[in-house]
């Protein structure tokens, strides 16, 4: 029997205080001495994180490793808080708490490494700034990829960012409310089309990566709805933790970062290793921001020194 076969795998719903449903894989036993919980990006689904997955299987079929991954709200099979049907509500703060509540239900006891591509990354640091006392205690290690501090929107004062404040708000509300006719056009340019990919290839991918890898990513990126692009763009642009990273410095972290990376460009991660002294960066050669399809082993490798350290300490 193969490890694959002798995986336990199970779903489940997480509720947040705000009423959003959270859905969730679990893999592994309760009874594993260290848990993963992944955090995905922006327009994707726990599904990019497929990859690095699949090299973990034997850890997790051997009962050392239970792996937690779920949906943000509004994106793969999640749903959205009441209270988002205001855009301005949503925000990566709100993805912090999210965590932390799949972390109080599903992982509510023993050791957990966290790790977070993109969007997944902000989650994690908002979660540390929201809940510092998880870190150094439950949390025993970060792994962040591809992501930012914060920087992202124009900068402060600048006509551009006094034009985006302006306009956001009512770009969001026609995207929102235009969705259904948005849709019907995406359809026009599915992902197996060439100028889609084309497009997501200039945009997220570096010079190795293969058009099966373009391929699949189009594919997870273009069942996300309209609505979760368009409300989640402003809220990044607000993100700004730099000042607010303290609670990780309790606890290894490893940064990951692809040289053609567009969306998170190789400084803002060198920004976070200089906030976070003891952090290990790694700067990856022809990859863009799509480290967890494009050098999946690379994230695996950089998991097992945090999960393995982490092991290490609660044996000691």
């Amino acid at each position: 029997m193969t490890s694959t076969q002798t995986r336990e795998r199970r779903t489940a719903a997480v509720r947040t205080d705000d009423g959003a449903v959270l859905h969730a894989t679990i893999d592994g036993s309760d009874d594993a001495p260290v848990t993963l919980v992944l955090a995905h990006g922006w327009t994707l689904s726990q599904a990019s994180w497929d990859d690095p997955v699949g090299e973990l299987v034997p850890r997790i079929a051997a009962g050392e490793l239970r792996l937690v991954r779920y949906d943000q709200r509004g994106h793969g099979r999640s749903t959205w808080a009441p209270g988002d049907d205001d855009p301005a509500a949503v925000t990566i703060d709100r993805l912090g708490l999210d965590m932390g509540c799949v972390l109080d239900q599903i992982a509510p006891r023993g050791p957990v490494v966290v790790a977070g591509h993109s969007m997944g990354g902000m989650t994690i640091m908002c979660l540390a700034a929201a809940r510092p006392e998880l870190f150094g205690n439950r949390v025993r290690g970060t792994l962040l990829v591809s992501t930012s501090a914060g920087e992202l929107g124009p900068p402060a004062g600048t006509a551009k960012e006094k034009l985006a404040r302006r306009f956001a708000p009512g770009l969001v509300a026609v995207a929102v409310g235009g969705a259904r006719v948005i849709e019907g056009l995406r359809k026009l340019t599915p992902p197996g089309s060439r100028q889609h990919q084309k497009i997501v290839r200039g945009l997220l991918y570096g010079a190795d990566a293969t058009d099966e890898m373009v391929r699949e990513g189009a594919e997870i990126m273009h069942a996300t709805t309209v609505r979760a692009f368009a409300v989640f763009y402003p809220a990044l642009g607000d993100h700004d933790k730099r000042t607010e990273l303290a609670a990780l410095a309790r606890v290894p972290v490893e940064i990951l970062v692809g040289t053609s990376d567009k969306l998170t460009p190789v400084q803002h991660s060198r920004k976070l290793a200089e906030s976070l002294p003891d952090a290990v960066l790694h700067v990856e050669p022809r990859t863009g921001h799509m480290l967890l399809q494009e050098r999946p082993q690379l994230v695996v490798d950089a998991l097992g020194r945090l999960l393995t350290a982490a092991a290490d300490r609660v044996a000691a």
